[in-house]
């Protein structure tokens, strides 16, 4: 059987996160924040209260009864947008700022890159590209792309 957290944690009338720690302090406007949301979503998630101060971490979110763990995954998936880069259709230049026409996992979108720096590498192959609008863009794998697709980034990297 799962151990119950030593805190509570649920939406309240205003539709907001509110934890309620083991001494009974309330804390109203919590927010979930992964330590690594690309290469390790499930793990290492810090509950932040409005002034970023952490109230509680938890190492894995399938360690966590079913309520809470599915109220935290709704929760994280409002907060964060982040569609994966499929294919790169078009580029309007391979001088920077450019718009790039791509098919991501949320549809098809168009991402103007400012510069080269705004191409990050991460853990293993992922990069991330960030779009002039703040939209970051994720790439799990560039050689998962079709050739016309790497052809494109590797004139950026």
């Amino acid at each position: 059987m799962m151990a119950l957290p030593p805190y509570r944690l649920h939406r309240n009338a205003f539709g907001r996160l509110e934890f309620t720690a083991p001494n009974g302090e309330v804390h109203a406007g919590v927010v979930p924040v992964r330590a690594f949301p690309v290469t390790a979503p499930e793990h290492g998630i810090g509950l932040v209260d409005p002034h970023g101060r952490e109230l509680a971490w938890i190492d894995q979110l399938s360690d966590l009864p079913d309520d809470i763990r599915i109220l935290l995954e709704t929760e994280l998936a409002r907060r964060e947008f982040m569609p994966e880069i499929r294919r790169i259709v078009s580029v309007s230049s391979f001088a920077t700022p450019s718009t790039w026409e791509v098919q991501t996992d949320r549809g098809t979108a168009n991402l103007i890159l400012k510069g080269e720096e705004d191409i990050r590498r991460l853990a293993g192959p992922a990069l991330l590209i960030g779009d002039s609008h703040g939209i970051h863009f994720l790439i799990r794998d560039p050689q998962a792309l079709d050739q016309q697709s790497r052809r494109f980034l590797d004139r950026f990297l």
